[in-house]
């Protein structure tokens, strides 16, 4: 089940307030609204988006926003519960065959369990369901990759339309140059589209590439974890054997409290 992620608009807030902080706390709210300049701001996103049409096919543009809603939600995944329900799988399947599995299948809801379970249940040897399961983290990969580098590629190019902006502003400020008393509100207005640039890149574009990147290797974590499973409980593996297989994959301080509450458990026994 997905959930809205705070930790994204959260941390945008507070760079953007940081800025703000150190702006106002030093020129007050007059100097504020001095950084905020919308000529400026046109020649930063246009060039941005002008340069991502030029990089992308459309249907990859299209699926821009629907991408980077990603970084804004977040998605359970409990490796201990994963691995709970593997076991009482294969415990099932040790007694009384792979095919009593096909009773549980109503209660898989991941496209990518239940598909490595029909494998399983149809009998295809542990070696071909791995290679199938792996040929589908790759397409996964392979698939979130090209989401990302639209926002990778959005960073690479908001600080270099910010210096178009800049040397537009340079070049328009030296034709007044008989008028020296506009040099310095010129010069800082033409400044302003590097400040934009540097921010939609480090505190928006860049960011979500990373966090989207983070949230691609969680996913393929939890698919390693079920082909492992998967293969165990095909080949037959002994329940416990397989739980602690399995147990490799949980982080080691994650891995001791699950033991001492397995301990815990066995003595209110």
């Amino acid at each position: 089940m997905k959930k809205f992620d705070l930790l994204t608009p959260i941390g945008i807030l507070i760079g953007i307030s940081m800025v703000a902080f150190g702006v106002i706390s030093s020129g007050g709210v007059q100097g504020f609204l001095i950084f905020i300049d919308f000529p400026s701001m046109l020649i930063v996103l246009g060039g941005v988006f002008g340069a991502l049409c030029v990089s992308f096919p459309i249907r990859q543009l299209r699926n821009m926003w629907r991408v980077g809603l990603q970084a804004f939600q977040s998605k359970e995944s409990n490796v201990d519960e994963l691995i709970e329900k593997f076991v009482q799988l294969s415990e099932l399947a040790r007694r009384e065959g792979l095919l009593a599995l096909e009773a549980e299948m109503d209660k898989v809801h991941d496209p990518f369990v239940r598909k490595g379970l029909l494998l399983a249940i149809d009998g295809v040897e542990p070696e071909v369901i791995k290679e199938m399961l792996e040929a589908e983290i790759i397409g996964i990969e392979e698939r979130h990759s090209k989401g990302r580098s639209v926002f990778e590629k959005a960073g690479d190019y908001a600080p270099a339309w910010g210096m178009v902006g800049t040397l537009i502003g340079l070049v328009l400020m030296l034709r007044n140059l008989n008028t020296p008393s506009t040099l310095g509100p010129n010069m800082a207005i033409a400044l302003l589209t590097t400040l934009y640039g540097s921010l939609l890149s480090n505190l928006l574009f860049q960011p979500i590439a990373a966090k989207l990147a983070v949230k691609t290797e969680q996913e393929v974590f939890m698919k390693e974890v079920v082909i492992e499973a998967v293969v165990g409980l095909q080949s037959g593996q002994n329940p416990r054997l397989l739980q602690e297989k399995l147990k490799a994959f949980i982080p080691a301080k994650k891995a001791r409290q699950s033991l001492l509450k397995e301990r815990a458990s066995v003595r209110e026994a």
